[in-house]
C-alpha cells in the first residue's frame, strides 16, 4: 500500500483538535455545528453546499464527509455531481475573470 499524505482514518479524529486547545476547539465545534443546523436552509440543503465548497477548496476529508452525509440526507448521485459543476464553474470562472487583471497590466506595459 502506497502512503500518501490524506488517509481517510484521520477523519475520525477532527474532534482530537481540541487536545492542545480545549477553548477554541469548542468555540469551533459549537460554531460548526450551529451552522449545519435546520434553518433558512435545509441540512439537506447545507450538505450539498458544503460537498460543493469542499470540492473547491480540495479537502479530501470534507469531500468524504459530505458525500457520507449528503447520501444519508437523501441526495442523488446527480444532485452532488450537479453540485460539484456549480462549483466548478465558479472556480473556473473566478479564474477567467482575474484575466482582466493580466489585460490590464500588459495594456499598461505594451503602452
Amino acid at each position: 500500500m502506497q502512503n500518501t499524505y490524506y488517509d481517510p482514518a484521520d477523519l475520525k479524529k477532527f474532534g482530537a483538535i481540541r487536545e492542545w486547545n480545549q477553548e477554541l476547539g469548542d468555540k469551533f465545534f459549537e460554531y460548526y455545528n450551529s451552522v449545519f443546523e435546520e434553518g433558512s436552509l435545509s441540512a439537506r440543503e447545507k450538505s450539498l453546499i458544503a460537498l460543493a465548497v469542499s470540492h473547491t477548496v480540495q479537502c479530501p476529508y470534507c469531500i468524504d464527509a459530505y458525500t457520507h452525509d449528503g447520501l444519508q440526507r437523501g441526495v442523488t448521485k446527480e444532485e452532488m455531481m450537479e453540485a460539484l459543476h456549480v462549483a466548478a464553474a465558479i472556480r473556473g470562472g473566478a479564474s477567467l475573470v482575474h484575466g482582466v487583471q493580466m489585460m490590464n497590466k500588459m495594456n499598461k506595459l505594451d503602452g
